[in-house]
């Protein structure tokens, strides 16, 4: 599977479905659709829209809920999405805390719709999940690899679930940012849907492995920027939504953010990332391009450094970027392998 098979014409085929797939829903009747098998389902945000329309490719048509310039944490939906997810024949999502809307959601049609395949992309994958430190940073000093922080545009400024006192276990909820990861839940996607639609399981089984070969170019491609790294550590100006590709592949993000979505950075702790990236020769400094640009912009002006340069953590897209027809890896193999092959000194 090329990146010119996975297209502009597929992808823009998906777009159209979003301003339409409620109506488009109602006639099919969800399950019952004219064609035997499934026909439209929906997605809880950008990247398990984008995996579950590769898997399930011309058999059905995914949405993403979640508009442009969104993140799919800390998202309310309005009124009408359950009963249009309702209408359909899937529904994808992470059995996360930070998407307790789609928790309650999947919790409803589990228990009223049985019509619809509900998909916990998170099956299979429990034990490789990573703890959420809420700690603000280590008694080294180190960053604890936070979870959403800072300023976000165009994103809720908390996490549903995340606060109120809960005391259950959190893990980090990225995982997708992990090649290796991504293709078991891409797998398990593709299960999903075969399950309840056989005569085309062999079909989605296909695009799934398919799929497979092109995160490993992308593990491959992180792979090698470990190997040759110049340095073993780089900074992000921002939360770290990277743990997972950390504990991958051997290399460290630094950031002073904590994990709070309301906080900010002391002053010791931005002297401290200015002096780590003049001691290292950092000549660029990320940032999270769903956050504001404003502090990474400040460290590279009281610094040594250059250049701001933008990561994402792949859990959104831009109007831009959904322009060009951008998916998963077209995120991560056009902006955060080249955006970590400068941070870490890898070219």
């Amino acid at each position: 599977m090329t990146h010119s098979r996975r297209s502009v014409l597929r992808r823009g085929a998906g777009l159209a479905v979003a301003g339409t797939a409620a109506s488009v829903a109602g006639c099919t009747g969800g399950g019952d659709g004219g064609s035997g098998g499934f026909n439209a389902g929906y997605a809880a945000f950008f990247t398990l829209n984008d995996w579950a329309n590769e898997v399930a490719g011309d058999r059905a048509s995914f949405e993403d809920p979640v508009d442009v310039g969104q993140l799919g944490h800390g998202w309310t939906p309005d009124g009408t999405l359950s009963a249009d997810v309702a209408a359909t024949d899937a529904f994808v999502y992470l059995d996360s805390p930070e998407f307790s809307w789609a928790q309650d959601l999947a919790a409803t049609l589990e228990d009223d719709y049985d019509t619809v395949a509900v998909i916990d992309a998170l099956d299979g994958v429990e034990d490789d999940l990573l703890d959420w430190d809420h700690s603000h940073g280590d008694e080294d000093g180190h960053d604890d690899h936070d979870g959403e922080g800072g300023n976000h545009e165009g994103e809720e400024g908390s996490h549903d679930g995340e606060e109120g006192g809960h005391d259950e276990q959190r893990y980090d909820p990225h995982v997708w940012v992990d090649p290796v990861l991504a293709a078991e839940m891409v797998e398990t996607i593709a299960t999903g849907l075969g399950e309840p639609d056989p005569d085309n399981a062999d079909a989605y089984a296909d695009n799934a492995a398919a799929y497979a070969d092109e995160l490993d170019a992308v593990d491959a491609a992180f792979e090698s920027i470990a190997e040759n790294a110049a340095r073993d550590v780089a900074v992000l100006a921002g939360h770290n939504s990277f743990q997972y590709l950390e504990a991958r592949y051997g290399f460290r993000l630094h950031s002073p953010v904590g994990v709070s979505p309301q906080n900010e950075p002391t002053q010791t702790e931005i002297a401290d990332t200015i002096d780590l990236v003049d001691s290292e020769g950092m000549d660029v400094v990320l940032y999270d391009r769903f956050q504001s640009p404003r502090l990474a912009e400040s460290i590279v002006e009281n610094s040594d450094a250059t250049e701001a340069v933008p990561v994402t953590p792949a859990g959104g897209t831009t109007r831009e970027w959904n322009d060009a027809g951008y998916g998963y890896l077209e995120q991560m193999t056009e902006i955060n392998v080249p955006a970590f092959e400068r941070a870490f000194g890898a070219q």
